[in-house]
């Protein structure tokens, strides 16, 4: 049986589109994704990053080209029991888009739409499930939006199906409220009443984990797709910008705030300047001490040669010069730790 644990995560995302090699190249220049051809299927494409799979890529069906549906990306949660999920799915009113179906060897799934019309799919893995890492790392989605008629009905749905929890909200003023959900007391996702000037029907948008929003706004732009909105900051300092890929599939893109990647010590108080790290504490050097004048002998007529008084004024000063050279020691900046929290954004 599989994981309880998976449940309600995002395990897998999947980009459908009328032209498999050009979306290739836009998302590499855009995201840096490699594409390489599933072992299970050469004809299925996977994104890898440098930890490994994070999605999927593949031609549009004939059954979603015949239903005039555009490109598009599709989020697949976990479930450890696919069929349970479905009969509840349906139970709360969502409408089944594709029934189960058998991938050989690696698991099954099925794709539904949510009350509203929002389509999403389920997944039960014959494999081991992904680490659920609290921070994504670049390359990976790290946040999940749902453009609906009816928030708090949407909330519900998904809180019985997949045991999300309210992670709080924020007051858009004309907008209305942004509602957070999440799970493990972290937000993953949010959600809003879509407007009434948005041409769309209510759907979901994947955002992938950047370095840099306007970097990667430019390389869309760049590379032929086009930024619908953004960049623009969000309640709590990140940044996202988001994008209709040149074949018509929409996403977005995610930074952690600016002042976490490019001015690490703004992380310390103001009044506070960066401290060097200790260092070993060198052994004291210990100045020598004069050597006492040698006593003069009894022997007529003898006197002290002026010029040993000159070396050893010589030899102290000298040494007493290179004992002040070592006492400076390296100011090496203090890293300052990465705060990176996944928040919202204005739609436009």
């Amino acid at each position: 049986m599989a994981d309880a644990t998976i449940r309600g995560r995002f395990v897998w995302h999947e980009l459908m589109t009328t032209d498999t090699g050009a979306a290739a190249a836009f998302y590499l220049k855009v995201i840096g994704w490699k594409a390489q051809p599933w072992t299970g299927d050469p004809s299925y494409t996977t994104w890898v990053t440098e930890r490994g799979p994070v999605g999927g890529l593949m031609s549009m069906p004939d059954d979603a080209k015949a239903t005039g549906a555009p490109p598009c990306w599709l989020f697949y949660a976990g479930t450890p029991d696919i069929h349970a999920t479905v009969q509840e799915a349906q139970r709360l009113g969502a409408q089944v888009v594709k029934d189960v179906t058998e991938i050989p060897n690696t698991g099954k799934f099925a794709v539904l739409a949510d009350p509203q019309g929002a389509v999403f799919a389920v997944y039960t893995s014959e494999n081991a499930p992904p680490p659920d890492d609290a921070q994504p790392k670049i390359g990976e989605f790290s946040w999940h939006e749902l453009a609906t008629t009816d928030t708090q009905a949407a909330l519900s749905f998904y809180q019985q199906l997949f045991g999300w929890e309210n992670t709080g909200s924020h007051d858009m003023g004309p907008m209305g409220i942004y509602q957070m959900f999440g799970w493990g007391g972290r937000s993953m996702g949010g959600m809003y009443n879509m407007p009434a000037e948005m041409p769309a029907p209510p759907h979901w948008l994947c955002y992938a984990f950047v370095p840099d929003v306007a970097a990667a706004a430019e390389a869309a732009r760049t590379a032929g797709g086009r930024v619908v909105h953004g960049p623009a900051e969000v309640p709590g300092g990140d940044w996202i910008a988001q994008i209709i890929d040149p074949q018509g599939a929409a996403f977005a893109v995610h930074a952690a705030k600016k002042v976490a990647v490019e001015e690490p010590q703004a992380a310390a108080a103001p009044s506070e300047k960066p401290r060097p790290a200790p260092k070993p504490k060198a052994k004291p050097k210990v100045k020598p001490k004069p050597k006492p004048k040698p006593k003069a002998k009894p022997k007529p007529k003898a006197k002290p040669k002026p010029k040993v008084k000159k070396v050893a004024g010589r030899k102290k000063a000298k040494s007493t010069k290179a004992t002040s050279k070592t006492r400076k020691p390296a100011r090496k900046p203090v890293k300052a730790k990465k705060r990176v929290k996944a928040s919202t954004k204005k739609r436009r």
